[in-house]
C-alpha cells in the first residue's frame, strides 16, 4: 500500500521559528511579485541581486507558518500565498496576451517558488483527508457510485436556500464576478491531460473537453455562455479582471486542479475529482438558475446555467462510467486514488462554496 508521502511534491522546506520572522506586509509583496514575473531574465537577475526578492523570500517564509503551522490559520496569509501559486499557474497555459508575461515561464526559480509553497499546503490539506481509511476501501467501484448517487441530487443546505430564495441582485452580480475568474478560461487545465496513447478513457475525456469548448465553435464555447452574462450587467469579459475580489478558497481549488493536472503521477486523483466536478456541478448551477429567474433576469443573464446543466449531467455520467470506473480496473493497486481525488475535489468545493456566499453576503451588506 502506497505511503501517503509519495502523493506530494518532494522539496526541502526548513521551518524557521515565528519569532525570528518579521510580520510582512502581503500587498507590497504580491505587487513586488508581480513586477518580477516580467524582469528579462529572472534566474540571472535573482542569481546576481538576492536582496531584490528578500522581501517576497521573508513574506512567503512567514504565510506558510501562519498558514498551515497554526490553527486557525491566517486568511491573509493564505489568499497571499494562493495568489502567488495562481500566478505562477497561469503560465502554463496561454491567454492571448502580452507575450513579456510569458518571459519567465520555465523560471527555476519561479518552479522553487511554487514547490516551496506546494508541499506544505498539500499536506495541509491531504490531513483534512483520512487517506488510511481510503486505502482499505473494499471495493472503490461502489464507493465512487455511492458518493455519485448522493452527490447528484441533494438535500438541500442552507447555503443553497440562501442562494435560491435570498440573494439579490447585488449579491448575483458578485457572484458573476468570482465565478468568471474561471467561467471565462473553462475547461482549460482538462486539455493538460489529454496528450499520451489514445484509449476509449482517453476519447471519453476529449469529448467531455470537445462539448466544453463547444465542439470549436467560438459563439457555443461555454466561456462565451459566460461572457454574454457579464456583458448583460455592463461588466468586463476579460479574464482576471476581477482577480482581487476572488477569495482565496477560491484559487487554492484552481491551483489545486493545476498541480494533479501538470503531475501526470496525479492523473487518478484528477479524473476522481473531475468526475465529483462533474457529477455535483449542476446542483449549485441550479441554485444560480433559480436565483436568476426569482431576480426576473433575462435569459443571456442565465444561460450558461441552463447549458452546463444540460451538459454537466450527462458529462457526470460519462466521468463515473466511462472515466472513473475503467481507471480502477485499469489500477486496481492504486485505484483508491481516484476516491480521494472525488473527496478532495469536494472537500475544497465545498469550503471554496461557503466562501463564495459569504463574499456575496458582505457586499450585499455594503
Amino acid at each position: 500500500m502506497q505511503n501517503t508521502a509519495d502523493l506530494l511534491p518532494k522539496i526541502d522546506s526548513p521551518s524557521l521559528p515565528k519569532n525570528q520572522l518579521a510580520l510582512p506586509n502581503y500587498e507590497s509583496a504580491d505587487r513586488q511579485f508581480v513586477n518580477l514575473l516580467e524582469v528579462e531574465d529572472l534566474d540571472k537577475t535573482v542569481a546576481a541581486k538576492p536582496l531584490l526578492v528578500s522581501d517576497f523570500e521573508s513574506a512567503i517564509a512567514y504565510a506558510i507558518q501562519a498558514a498551515y503551522q497554526q490553527e486557525p490559520g491566517d486568511e491573509a496569509a493564505h489568499r497571499f500565498l494562493q495568489r502567488v501559486l495562481y500566478r505562477i499557474n497561469r503560465l502554463n497555459l496561454f491567454w492571448y496576451d502580452d507575450l513579456r508575461r510569458y518571459n519567465n515561464e520555465r523560471s527555476h526559480y519561479l518552479r522553487s517558488v511554487r514547490d516551496r509553497i506546494e508541499e506544505p499546503w498539500q499536506q495541509w490539506e491531504i490531513s483534512q483527508i483520512d487517506v488510511a481509511a481510503l486505502q482499505k476501501l473494499p471495493d472503490v467501484k461502489q464507493a465512487l457510485r455511492d458518493r455519485a448517487a448522493a452527490d447528484v441530487d441533494p438535500p438541500l443546505t442552507d447555503l443553497d436556500r440562501y442562494l435560491r430564495e435570498q440573494m439579490t441582485a447585488a449579491g448575483y452580480r458578485h457572484l458573476l464576478v468570482i465565478a468568471s475568474f474561471d467561467g471565462l478560461v473553462e475547461a482549460s487545465r482538462l486539455s493538460r491531460i489529454l496528450g499520451g496513447a489514445g484509449n476509449e478513457i482517453q476519447c471519453t475525456l476529449t469529448r467531455v473537453l470537445i462539448e466544453e469548448y463547444g465542439g470549436g465553435r467560438f459563439p457555443r464555447k461555454h466561456s462565451t455562455f459566460f461572457a454574454q452574462m457579464l456583458a448583460e450587467f455592463d461588466m468586463s469579459t476579460e479574464p482576471e479582471a476581477y482577480f482581487d475580489l476572488v477569495p482565496w478558497q477560491v484559487l487554492a481549488g484552481i491551483n489545486h486542479n493545476f498541480l494533479l493536472t501538470e503531475r501526470k503521477r496525479h492523473f487518478l486523483r484528477y479524473n476522481g475529482g473531475l468526475t465529483y466536478f462533474e457529477v455535483a456541478g449542476p446542483v449549485a448551477y441550479r441554485n444560480y438558475l433559480a436565483a436568476a429567474q426569482r431576480l426576473g433576469l433575462s435569459q443571456a443573464a442565465m444561460g450558461y446555467w441552463e447549458l452546463h446543466i444540460k451538459e454537466d449531467e450527462r458529462h457526470g455520467r460519462w466521468m463515473l462510467d466511462e472515466v472513473a470506473i475503467p481507471l480502477v480496473d485499469r489500477y486496481p493497486q492504486e485505484a483508491w486514488e481516484l476516491v480521494l481525488g472525488y473527496d478532495q475535489e469536494k472537500s475544497i468545493g465545498d469550503r471554496a462554496a461557503a466562501a463564495v456566499v459569504r463574499s456575496i453576503q458582505a457586499t450585499e451588506h455594503n
